[in-house]
């Protein structure tokens, strides 16, 4: 009997390279098989999460188009909104090592791992006032979001006046948001145009028809001079303080996992850019 399995051993070991554990590898590959299904799952959730966001949009975009035709007495022109499919979809992926990051386009092309990283500064002393991370790519979900911290602070930091962002953050909802809080929407409707006829630099836009849409509002209002002139300020505002964080001070991408420990690390950075822009503004 010792004989036979001796033999058996012989034959089990005959092919295994040397330093490698049978048992070893089985649990390495069930392990690998465990993970993989906890993945789906978590897939599957996240899923099931985007198709209930995407419905309640469907649904209020189609009871607007709806009301539209009620009260045009007709039937709208162009493509209806297509509907949301639920579950997962090809693209879908989930990240082993920070599970609650999310595969993001990066200016010039090609995709990160990564987070949306926000930042309300004031236009008046360049501080930051208010910070978010997202798992978002879209900004336009990042505009309550802010807005929400905003009137939490209005206590310490004042009242908000205006909202100026680019034409990634523009939404319908959105502008009706700011409307709501009392701050005034300076958010562009498209990508501006780098060379504008100088005659349109220089002149008023006609009246706005009395029903306009707020999105046409709010286009109208950027077409004026004083529409212009505030939103001028972005340029001057917001973009040189992410481009110094970037450039000057170094911050590139974040050291921590997770989103409230990411969250954690970028008000560690625009707390360290606001220490070194009040530097700048003391009395010499």
């Amino acid at each position: 009997m010792q004989e036979l399995f001796s033999l058996a051993e012989q034959a089990d070991q005959a092919d295994v390279p040397d330093g490698v554990s049978l048992p070893e590898e089985i649990k390495r590959r069930e392990d690998r098989l465990a993970a993989m299904a906890v993945a789906k799952a978590k897939i599957a959730a996240r899923a099931e999460e985007r198709y209930q966001r995407e419905k309640a949009e469907y649904d209020e975009k189609m009871a607007r188009r709806a009301a539209k035709e009620e009260a045009a007495g007709k039937k709208l022109g162009g493509k209806p909104p297509k509907a949301p499919e639920p579950g997962a979809r090809d693209r879908d992926q989930i990240n082993l090592t920070d599970e609650e990051s999310r595969i993001m386009p990066v200016a010039g092309g090609g995709f990160e791992q990564a987070y949306n990283a926000q930042a309300g500064v004031d236009a008046a002393t360049m501080l930051v006032v208010a910070v978010g991370v997202a798992q978002a790519t879209n900004d336009k979900e990042q505009v309550e979001p802010m807005l929400a911290t905003l009137k939490a602070q209005a206590e310490v930091l004042g009242p908000v006046e205006s909202l100026i962002a680019d034409s990634g953050f523009c939404s319908e909802k959105n502008i009706t948001a700011c409307e709501a809080a009392g701050i005034n929407p300076v958010i562009a409707v498209a990508r501006d145009e780098h060379h504008p006829d100088w005659r349109q630099r220089h002149s008023e836009p006609a009246p706005l028809p009395a029903n306009a849409t707020p999105v046409q509002a709010l286009s109208h209002r950027l077409k004026t001079k004083a529409g212009r002139a505030l939103y001028a300020l972005r340029k001057q505002t917001v973009e040189p303080v992410f481009g110094i964080i970037k450039s000057v001070m170094g911050f590139r991408q974040f050291s921590l996992r997770g989103l409230k420990k990411v969250t954690g690390e970028w008000t560690l950075v625009c707390l360290a850019w606001n220490l070194k822009r009040m530097a700048k503004l003391r009395p010499q």
